[in-house]
């Protein structure tokens, strides 16, 4: 498994943007698919986006037009820029590595990132 580390968590006021960043091991995310979950208090862990090696895309309905996931290979890198942060986007969010198809995770995951929406 990959190592993965997570950051660019904290609070924001509803509106604002923050930018997320996952920072893989020497080996890198491989040839899965990777991307973004996260888990509000008292509720399942659910994917907000995933990325291919070439760079094809998923969104969750919820954050779709608002966020968007990039990934670069070369610096074993993927970030997560979230704008028009909304409270329902209150959650610790998890990079995740490995997957082999969409909606589903892989088996590497990072320690977790707070995000908090709130005026």
């Amino acid at each position: 498994q990959v190592q993965l580390v997570e950051s660019g968590g904290g609070l924001v006021q509803p509106g604002g943007s923050l930018r997320l960043s996952c920072a893989a091991s020497r080996s890198g995310f491989g040839l899965g698919i990777s991307g973004w979950f996260r888990q509000a208090p008292g509720k399942q862990r659910e994917l907000v986006a995933q990325i291919t090696i070439i760079g094809s895309t998923t969104y969750a309905g919820s954050v779709k037009g608002r966020f968007t996931v990039s990934r670069d290979n070369a610096r074993n890198t993927m970030s997560l820029q979230m704008n028009s942060l909304r409270p329902e986007d209150t959650a610790v969010y998890y990079c995740n590595a490995g997957s082999s198809k969409y909606n589903t995770p892989g088996a590497s995951w990072g320690q977790g990132t707070q995000v908090t929406v709130s005026s």
